[in-house]
């Protein structure tokens, strides 16, 4: 693939929206068990994930050799108490770093979209591959706001 899908992109923080309208406060910070996320920290999660495709799209434009970062999610989202943040704040961080990403995104050509960079586990990733990794990971994490919902008995 050498072009990005932004329909699908830029679509990502309306299903967000969608996915929790309806959603009282109490209802976002629910959790189904204490190991598990509540909605707003799925959240969380996700604007956390843009930083880190942020960084790594700009790392492999940079041209930089290092492998591009992981992140340990799960440490990420209780060490910066997400589930006391709140759903407005979280929802405009991720809409700032998706247009702020689409940006930057629109302004590269066939040849840039092609740039590899190798990730933690050691494959060669296209920026196109992020991209679409980013999209499909949101629409997994809507999935999971639903069953959440679900077993709250909202959905």
């Amino acid at each position: 693939m050498t072009q990005v899908n932004f329909e699908a992109f830029l679509n990502t923080h309306g299903q967000l929206v969608s996915a929790i309208d309806g959603l009282s406060e109490e209802q976002t910070v629910w959790k189904p068990k204490p190991e598990s996320w509540s909605v707003l920290e799925v959240l969380s999660h996700l604007v956390d994930h843009s930083i880190v495709i942020s960084f790594r799209i700009r790392d492999i434009l940079a041209g930089t050799e290092a492998r591009l970062p992981a992140f340990n999610q799960d440490t990420w989202v209780s060490g910066q108490y997400a589930n006391s943040g709140n759903v407005a704040d979280v929802l405009q961080a991720f809409h700032a770093l998706l247009l702020y990403n689409s940006l930057l995104l629109s302004r590269l050509d066939a040849a840039d979209l092609k740039k590899t960079g190798v990730n933690a586990k050691g494959e060669t990733v296209a920026i196109t591959d992020i991209v679409e990794g980013f999209t499909r990971h949101v629409q997994r994490h809507s999935e999971q706001i639903n069953r959440i919902k679900q077993a709250a008995g909202v959905a």
